[in-house]
């Protein structure tokens, strides 16, 4: 059941905006009361039934979505950055966001203009099967990707956001994707964490395509939580789910979480090269691997290929040869 609208004092307001067809329901869109308008944190998914939330929601608060002044984005996934491009259009707000987030809409809008139907096959691929879409386009399966909007202030680490007479700065925290940001609220004593750390569920943290140089999504993942854990706030402020304290204790039973997954990816690594897709089938997963969707499988591959990479690193496992399919071994 979706929540209502909330005053949560202090000049913030949370709006709950339906994502159509995904389990997680809703995104939580947060707004910070300013004297030249709220500054949105997040804006939901593109479709009409959240606009329509989000539009009614800020109203039942007293707030009409015409005067938002800015609306910043924690990462490109299409039920956060979805709707803040009609956001802008509708009151003239400013859209932020990180700039490695910003490259990946990039390169997407550059996609889609030289192949519009594969760009359409790849992020349908990637929006199957798992608790959050990998490509920043909206919609619903069947339906044309739409990119969401670039935008106008590409934010950093460190950076106050434009949110006057308010003091919220930007910490940068990559894993779930490259130029996810949670938000420090300094005045207010919270953080918005966006995916980065949920009450109850762990983000998707996966590789695309293995054969990325440098990456490493896991471990950034895991230092960015480190990161959050020494901060203290009196209340964490997520995405998604709800509302809770003791930021440091949930961080580290995520870091918890990959560290038993990484203990179990290792353990079926022998002498005997294996494939990524043997490894991944031989993991336990919320659905057992005979019942899941191919394109649940690819998913799942990925979180195993971002588990691979982080023991590669560490010096655990290793890849054999540069051949099709990957095969890894212990080092």
């Amino acid at each position: 059941m979706r929540p209502e609208p909330e005053d949560l004092g202090g000049g913030l307001w949370s709006v709950p905006v339906p994502i159509p067809g995904n389990p997680l329901a809703y995104t939580l869109v947060y707004a910070i009361e300013s004297p030249r308008g709220p500054v949105l944190v997040d804006a939901g998914w593109q479709h009409e039934d959240a606009w329509t939330a989000l539009r009614d929601g800020l109203g039942s608060l007293g707030v009409d979505i015409a005067d938002v002044h800015g609306v910043v984005v924690t990462h490109y996934h299409p039920d956060h950055a979805g709707l803040a491009g009609r956001v802008r259009e509708t009151s003239g707000a400013w859209i932020g966001m990180h700039h490695l987030d910003a490259d990946v809409i990039r390169r997407f809008r550059a996609a889609v203009e030289d192949d519009p139907q594969r760009a359409f096959e790849k992020a349908a691929v990637r929006m199957a099967g798992g608790e959050e879409s990998e490509l920043p386009g909206a919609g619903e399966p069947g339906e044309r990707v739409q990119p969401p909007a670039l935008p106008d202030r590409e934010l950093t680490d460190g950076d106050l956001v434009d949110v006057p007479g308010r003091k919220l700065r930007v910490v940068w925290t990559p894993g779930h994707s490259p130029g996810h940001i949670c938000l420090h609220l300094e005045d207010g004593d919270r953080i918005f964490t966006g995916d980065h750390v949920l009450p109850r569920i762990t983000p998707h943290i996966g590789l695309y395509p293995y054969d990325q140089p440098d990456v490493d999504p896991l471990g950034d993942f895991l230092g960015s939580l480190a990161r959050v854990a020494g901060m203290d706030v009196a209340e964490v402020l997520p995405a998604h789910q709800y509302r809770f304290t003791g930021l440091r204790g949930r961080a580290d039973e995520i870091i918890g979480h990959h560290e038993e997954r990484l203990a179990e990816v290792a353990a079926l690594l022998s002498d005997r090269p294996v494939t990524l897709w043997e490894l991944t089938s031989g993991l336990t997963w919320r659905h057992p691997w005979p019942a899941m969707e191919f394109q649940a499988r690819r998913m799942a591959a990925a979180e195993a290929a971002a588990h691979l990479r982080t023991l590669e690193n560490r010096g655990v496992a290793v890849r054999v040869g540069t051949d099709d399919p990957l095969r890894f071994t212990l080092r």
